[in-house]
């Protein structure tokens, strides 16, 4: 297997499971030194024993990343035990599914932070480390839904909508000082945020069976395709692409 983040010092945010477990076990694979911060203790907890079982190094930092005073305690931890981060997986994220005119003021603003504002939190406490060791390579999960609304998701397209703005707009602020970002975006994926997704908006009328996901993307998509996506854009295999959007879709968003 390649090696290509051997001494690299990799920061995956939700990386307590789904994709970003399935990204946290493939960099460690290719030599990282991963840090992984998420809500769940006992899910973080875990993928950071099971890469250490199998003779990799990892570091779990627990945070609610729409909390600035706990990214920064967890950015904080992460540097002091593995180094500063010169490769960063922005993948926190969750879901609404609900009714547009049933949707709170409040749920919005909750989404919003989780989705939105933990990108902005987490890419400001890393970029300055990553500038001062010369260049780094962020990469920011959207989704389809970024450019196909989804029906019962207005909040979270409109979320994705801004994940997919906020990575463009990173690269062209920050190519000048080596940083790449760009915004890997999956459809359907096998995960358990994912099957969750179908249970949601089958009970609200929308017809997401088998058959529909097989006319939109032929199957759902497995965490470690995302994953593999995940890691060519941190790479410098994708040295000269930022401000990009690699949709891992299966020609979803291409009909």
């Amino acid at each position: 297997m390649a090696q290509r983040f051997t001494n690299k010092v990799v920061l995956v945010t939700g990386g307590g499971g789904g994709c970003g477990a399935a990204a946290v076990r493939m960099f460690a694979q290719e030599g990282g030194r991963v840090g992984i911060v998420d809500r769940s203790a006992e899910n973080g907890a875990a993928v950071a024993a099971e890469i250490k079982a199998a003779g990799g190094e990892a570091f779990f930092a627990q945070a609610d990343v729409s909390v600035s005073s706990q990214v920064t305690a967890a950015v904080d931890a992460v540097t002091k035990a593995l180094g500063p981060p010169t490769v960063l997986f922005n993948h926190a994220g969750t879901i609404i599914v609900k009714p547009f005119l049933e949707t709170t003021e409040e749920e919005w603003d909750w989404l919003m932070a989780v989705n939105v504002k933990s990108m902005f939190l987490v890419t400001k406490a890393v970029l300055p480390g990553m500038i001062a060791a010369g260049g780094g390579s962020i990469v920011c999960t959207s989704s389809i839904s970024a450019i196909a609304a989804t029906p019962m998701e207005v909040v979270y397209n409109t979320s994705k909508g801004a994940c997919h703005m906020f990575a463009r707009a990173i690269a062209v602020d920050f190519r000048d000082r080596k940083i790449r970002c760009n915004a890997v975006c999956p459809g359907f994926i096998r995960t358990a945020h994912g099957m969750s997704e179908v249970e949601k908006l089958t009970a609200l009328g929308v017809d997401a069976s088998d058959e529909v996901i097989a006319a939109q993307q032929v199957r759902m998509c497995e965490p470690e395709e995302v994953a593999r996506a995940v890691l060519f854009l941190a790479s410098d295999d994708a040295s000269f692409i930022t401000g990009t959007h690699l949709f891992v879709d299966n020609g979803f968003t291409a009909v």
